[in-house]
C-alpha cells in the first residue's frame, strides 16, 4: 500500500426532508451531540489521520460554522467543501478531488448521518484494507430485511462484483441481505481516476459512489468487502423515528457496558444515560434517570429515582443524588442532593455537604460539612465549612437597577436562621449568627448576632375584641 496515511471524506450535504426540520439533518442531536459530531469524533480516533473533509450542501454556512466552532482547538484540520448542486454521492466525493491531489494514502469515505459507527470498527476496517493490500474496501452488513440499502452483488467465488442501489435492483437482487453501509476505504492514487468515468445512467439520474466497485472490478483492481459484526452500527438517520431508534440503540449499548462494569441499573427500560457518561462500580441507578452530556460519577453512588443530569457533571464517591436536576456541577464525596433540588451553572459542592428539599444553588461554592437543607436559594455565593442555612433563606444576588449580580460570603461556622434574606454584596464573618426572619444588608462581624426585624408586640385579647 501507500505510506499508511489516512484522510477522511464525510458526506453531509443532504437536507433530510423526512426530518421535517429547519435544521440540516446532520445537526440533529442524540444525547446533546449532533449526528455529524458523533461521526467526526469516531473518525478522529483513527490512527494516522491527517485531515477531514466535510462535504456540505443544504445550509452549508450553518454546518461549516458549527464545525469551526466545535473543532477550533484540535490539531487535525477539518475543512468544509461545498457541493452545489447536489448530484449524488459520487459527485460529493469528487468535490474533494482537488484537495486530495498528490495524496499517497488511503481515503475513508462515510456518511454524516451514521452516528452509531464506532472508532473501533473504523480502525479495524482500515487495518483490514491495508493488510489485504486492497484498492477498494467496502464496509458491508447483513441486514434482514435489507430495506433501502444498496445490495452487495458477489460472484460464485464470493468476490464482490458491484453494488446495486435498492431502487435499481431487480427482484432477485432485492432478496440479497448483504448491504452497503456507505463506508469505503480507497487507495486514492489507484481510485481517483474513477471520478472522471462515473455516469448518471440510473434511476435517480445521479453520480453514484457505489459505481466505483464495478469500475474497480473491470480495471482488475483488488476490491474487498468487510462485514460488520454489529449491523446496528450501519444504521443511518433519515427521520425522527430513525433518530429515536438510534438513541435507543446507543442507550442500550451504554447500559450494557455499565452493568458489565459493576453498575446496578434497576430498570434499564426506564433509564437513559449518554455514551459519554462514566459511572463507578457499585453505584445504583434507579428508574426515571435521564443523564445527558459528559459526566464522571464515582463509586457507590445512589442516582435517582427521577434524576436529570446534563452538561458536564463530576461526582465523587458515595454521593446520593435523588429526584433533582443537576447541570455543570462538581460534587465531592459523601455529599447528598435532593429530593427536588436544582444545582446549575458552575456550582462546586465539596465533601460531606447536604443540599436538601426544594433548594436551588447557582454559581456557588459550598464547603465541607455545610447544610442547605430546605426551601432555599443560594446564588453567587461562597459558603464556608460547617455552615448551616435555615429553611427559606435567600441570597439576594441580583440588583435590578444596575442589572449586576453580587456575591454573598458566609465564612466558617456561620449559622443563618430560617426565612432570612442576605442582600449582596454582603459578608458574614466566621461563627456569626443571623437571627431568623432577618434581612441582612450590612457585613456581620465575627461571632456577632445580627437581627434585622421588627420587635414582637403582643396585643392581649385582640382576637376576641375583633370578633365582638
Amino acid at each position: 500500500m501507500a505510506d499508511n496515511k489516512i484522510k477522511a471524506v464525510i458526506l453531509a450535504a443532504g437536507k433530510g426532508t423526512r426530518m421535517k426540520s429547519s435544521k440540516p439533518k446532520v445537526l440533529q442531536d442524540i444525547f446533546s451531540k449532533t449526528l455529524l459530531e458523533r461521526v467526526i469524533d469516531s473518525v478522529l480516533k483513527v490512527k494516522n489521520l491527517e485531515e477531514i473533509f466535510i462535504i456540505v450542501g443544504y445550509k452549508a454556512d450553518e454546518v461549516t460554522k458549527y464545525i469551526k466552532d466545535k473543532y477550533k482547538n484540535i490539531s487535525c484540520p477539518i475543512t468544509g467543501v461545498l457541493q452545489e448542486p447536489q448530484l449524488g454521492t459520487g459527485d460529493a466525493v469528487f468535490k474533494a478531488y482537488d484537495y486530495l491531489k498528490g495524496f499517497k494514502g488511503s481515503v475513508i469515505v462515510m456518511c454524516g448521518d451514521t452516528p452509531l459507527l464506532t472508532s473501533k470498527t473504523l480502525s479495524g476496517f482500515i487495518e483490514n484494507h491495508e493488510r489485504s493490500i486492497s484498492d477498494i474496501s467496502v464496509l458491508s452488513a447483513i441486514i434482514k430485511p435489507p430495506g433501502s440499502y444498496g445490495r452487495i452483488i458477489k460472484n460464485k467465488s464470493g468476490s464482490i462484483n458491484k453494488i446495486v442501489e435498492a431502487k435499481d435492483a431487480d427482484k432477485q437482487e432485492k432478496l440479497i441481505n448483504e448491504v452497503n453501509t456507505g463506508v469505503y476505504c480507497l487507495n486514492w492514487q489507484q481510485i481517483s481516476p474513477v471520478f472522471f468515468d462515473l455516469t448518471t445512467n440510473n434511476e435517480q439520474g445521479e453520480y453514484y459512489l457505489t459505481d466505483i466497485v464495478e469500475w474497480g472490478v473491470k480495471k482488475k483492481l483488488k476490491v474487498n468487502t468487510h462485514i460488520l459484526e454489529d449491523a446496528d452500527e450501519a444504521f443511518g438517520i433519515n427521520s425522527r423515528a430513525d433518530l429515536a431508534k438510534a438513541t435507543y440503540i446507543l442507550n442500550q449499548r451504554k447500559l450494557q457496558q455499565l452493568m458489565s462494569d459493576g453498575v446496578t441499573i434497576i430498570s434499564p427500560e426506564n433509564t437513559s444515560i449518554s455514551p459519554e457518561t462514566q459511572i463507578g462500580a457499585d453505584s445504583i441507578v434507579y428508574p426515571g434517570c435521564y443523564i445527558d452530556g459528559i459526566n464522571t460519577i464515582g463509586k457507590n453512588c445512589i442516582l435517582g429515582p427521577n434524576l436529570h443530569i446534563e452538561g458536564n457533571v463530576t461526582v465523587q464517591d458515595n454521593v446520593k443524588l435523588i429526584q433533582s436536576k443537576i447541570s455543570d456541577v462538581t460534587i465531592g464525596k459523601n455529599s447528598s442532593v435532593g429530593p427536588f433540588s436544582h444545582l446549575r451553572g458552575g456550582v462546586e459542592v465539596t465533601n460531606d455537604v447536604r443540599i436538601g428539599n426544594f433548594v436551588e444553588v447557582k454559581k456557588s461554592l459550598i464547603n465541607e460539612n455545610t447544610n442547605v437543607a430546605h426551601l432555599s436559594y443560594i446564588g453567587d455565593s461562597e459558603l464556608g465549612k460547617n455552615v448551616n442555612i435555615g429553611a427559606g433563606t435567600i441570597t439576594a444576588n441580583y440588583n435590578p437597577l444596575t442589572k449586576q449580580k453580587n456575591k454573598t460570603i458566609l465564612e466558617d461556622d456561620v449559622k443563618i436562621g430560617s426565612n432570612s434574606v442576605l442582600v449582596a454584596p454582603v459578608r458574614v464573618s466566621s461563627k456569626a449568627n443571623v437571627a431568623a426572619g432577618s434581612v441582612i444588608t450590612k457585613n456581620v462581624p465575627e461571632s456577632a448576632l445580627a437581627i434585622a426585624r421588627g420587635r414582637q408586640s403582643i396585643l392581649e385579647d385582640w382576637v376576641t375584641k375583633k370578633k365582638n
